[in-house]
């Protein structure tokens, strides 16, 4: 029983403590095989955000019972969020799961595999520069989570409810593990968290996550620091300041959420379309050029067609980079529970879609001015096994969310000098760029 197969879900956050349990587990002598069906154990590190990360949880739980009964499987262990949230339901809907760990014994994870006894931690594990880790991402590239938790009170959000207050690491222990990342080739890490732009006031300290940025910006080998999801009303002078170094990627990950001022007072969040708009002025002119992303509710309480219209007006005004859409998904124990789901799905889903049919068309006018462009790449392999295909992306695109560049592979086959290239910009297409390395 030494072979293990853990598949996550949901976010980045999740894939860190995915990798941390590997860690733990590779420094405890098993070994890691991709195919469960190859598995002795396997492990399942769940999302329980929204309805559908709890349907493919579910469905997961299930494809691995199945190797179970057929007995090519030992040991299934169920850990992470939507474990933390419905453990005892789950408990009794699966008795033939070996384990159920949520979100605070991550670190616990060779005792879980062993059938040892300990005691559940009071909080949600958070990981240091100390923990064993199995980085997984493509070679020069690296997430670093800089906190664990989160302190608002979104209306919509079961965040709070599941990972606990705000809690952020010492500048110091993340510093240290990103010169481990450096020293090991990595040339981007990207800094990540439930809310980045909060980091440090947990503990009643301001402009921490700039006082990070400077140290961070010192070590040597790391290029590109990337900051992803940032609270609007967070975005200070001060951090728009310290992103006009070099080494910053000129990315911010904003998620407004919507544009109508009443929904946003109904989502107990506090900056509307107007504000958010001036905001996106400001940090344009002053970072010119700079890329930004946001993630949309639509179908949320009280969205008619006139709060929706709203969303189309800022989304057209607002010409981000990179947007991603959510359907309104109803959870419990949330402030918004009360209000109801009164928005048809299929309602919902159109709406949805218009949305993402206007970005397209954004993004595509977005993208063409490249085109003749010679900028610099982080390439990350091969694309889908083809040989002939390589795949990477440039500062203004953010791993495994936004489009790519694609780059016909050398002739000679020889293996790059560094993972950072600098590429000539051929064509584009509505997320994608194509170009061929500069001569």
């Amino acid at each position: 029983m030494n072979t293990v197969a853990l598949i996550t879900f949901g976010c980045a956050k999740n894939l860190i403590d995915s990798e941390v349990m590997l860690g733990y587990l590779q420094r405890a002598g098993y070994h890691f095989v991709s195919d469960p069906t190859a598995a002795d154990i396997i492990i399942l590190n769940t999302c329980g955000f929204i309805r559908p990360a709890k349907d493919e949880a579910e469905d997961a739980i299930r494809d691995a019972l199945k190797n179970k009964f057929n007995q090519s499987t030992t040991k299934i262990i169920v850990t992470g969020c939507y474990a933390e949230r419905y453990k005892e339901t789950l408990r009794n809907k699966y008795p033939s799961v070996d384990a159920w760990v949520g979100v605070k014994d991550f670190d616990k994870i060779v005792q879980v595999v062993q059938g040892e006894r300990f005691s559940e931690s009071s909080r949600t594990f958070l990981y240091s520069h100390a923990s064993p880790r199995a980085v997984s991402t493509p070679i020069g590239s690296a997430y670093v989570k800089i906190s664990e938790g989160c302190s608002h009170q979104c209306s919509f959000c079961a965040i709070p409810l599941i990972k606990g207050t705000y809690r952020s690491r010492p500048i110091a222990s993340i510093v240290e593990e990103v010169q481990a990342l450096a020293a090991r080739g990595v040339k981007e890490i990207n800094l990540i968290s439930q809310d980045t732009t909060y980091f440090g006031r947990d503990q009643n300290k301001t402009e921490s996550l700039s006082r990070l940025l400077q140290k961070l910006i010192r070590v040597r080998g790391i290029e590109w620091i990337r900051l992803l999801y940032g609270y609007p009303e967070e975005i200070t002078d001060r951090l728009l300041e310290v992103m006009q170094d070099p080494k910053i990627c000129p990315y911010l990950d904003i998620p407004f959420q919507h544009s109508d001022p009443v929904l946003i007072h109904k989502m107990k969040r506090a900056m509307d379309g107007r504000r958010a708009l001036k905001l996106l002025n400001k940090i344009r002119q002053t970072i010119p050029g700079i890329s930004t992303r946001t993630s949309l509710i639509v179908g949320f309480p009280g969205e008619g067609p006139k709060e929706f219209e709203s969303l189309v007006h800022f989304v057209k005004e607002a010409r981000f980079d990179h947007l991603g859409v959510f359907t309104y998904s109803r959870e419990e124990g949330t402030s918004a529970e009360s209000l109801g789901d009164p928005v048809r799905e299929s309602v919902k889903c159109n709406r949805k879609d218009k949305i993402l049919d206007i970005q397209a068309e954004i993004s595509s006018e977005n993208l063409k001015p490249y085109v003749g462009r010679t900028i610099a790449v982080l390439m990350e392999g091969a694309w889908q096994n083809n040989s002939h295909l390589l795949v990477g992306r440039g500062q203004f695109q953010a791993p495994e969310v936004d489009g790519c560049v694609f780059v016909e592979a050398p002739n000679d086959r020889r293996p790059l000098s560094s993972p950072l290239q600098q590429v000539e910009i051929l064509a584009s297409d509505v997320y994608d760029l194509e170009g061929r390395f500069a001569r």
